[in-house]
């Protein structure tokens, strides 16, 4: 095997411009990684948890009860995710609001799907962290790539100009090193958009979840307020 070819010992002798390119991509790269394995954590979590509460929520037991689970949850310091946190948002402005007794019913379910709503949008945003981030990524690695690749042919016609006659051992480290460039914007760039739609599409599931729940739980407690009143 030709160790000219070894793509390390590529990036060490390549150009220093191609250099500063490849350490950028490797860079994204890393960051990128991080990201989609931090993004699987928590939406893999707020999927499970829509799930978990969803079972919970529609066996029938009491509102009140499961308010109080959740606060011991919280207390156990086991974490309170998504779905959960709007459920407990709405019911405790709705039970505030309904123990000052002169709040007539219309108020009392303002305030409760006020509150879920702040809910919601701070859920949304929790699992929004950080995606564009790897759309930026994803959409940029390639370019980088590419501005590797263009100064890696010049240099290798730069090279070709400096010699009386051209010659494979001229031609071949500013083509491999353009190449790799390439490949790497590539390698940067890939997985990053794949992870962006995959997760993309599991953020819609989990808050058109949310937002479906939010309705339901409003007609339920809507029919509280009037089957009091």
């Amino acid at each position: 095997m030709n160790e000219g070819f070894n793509p390390i010992e590529l990036m060490l002798n390549a150009s220093l411009p191609v250099q500063l390119v490849f350490l950028i991509l490797i860079i994204t790269s890393i960051v990128s990684w991080i990201i989609i394995i931090q993004r699987w954590l928590v939406l893999s979590a707020a999927r499970r948890g829509v799930f978990s509460f969803e079972q919970r929520f529609w066996s029938g037991m009491d509102l009140s009860q499961l308010y109080k689970e959740g606060s011991q949850m919280q207390q156990d310091s086991i974490q309170i995710v998504g779905m959960e946190n709007i459920f407990r948002a709405g019911f405790k402005e709705f039970m505030r609001l309904r123990q000052q007794g002169a709040v007539d019913g219309e108020a009392i379910m303002e305030g409760a799907q006020r509150a879920m709503r702040v809910a919601f949008s701070r859920e949304e945003e929790k699992l929004e962290k950080h995606l564009p981030i790897l759309a930026t990524i994803g959409s940029v690695s390639v370019y980088i790539g590419l501005f590797g690749t263009v100064i890696g042919i010049m240099n290798t016609f730069l090279a070709i100009a400096s010699q009386a006659q051209a010659s494979i051992l001229v031609l071949a480290p500013g083509i491999a090193e353009a190449l790799l460039a390439t490949a790497i914007g590539l390698f940067a760039a890939i997985p990053a958009v794949v992870a962006f739609n995959r997760y993309s599409s599991t953020l819609d599931y989990v808050t058109s979840s949310y937002i479906t729940f939010s309705d339901e739980f409003s007609s339920i407690l809507h029919r509280q307020v009037h089957s009091n009143s």
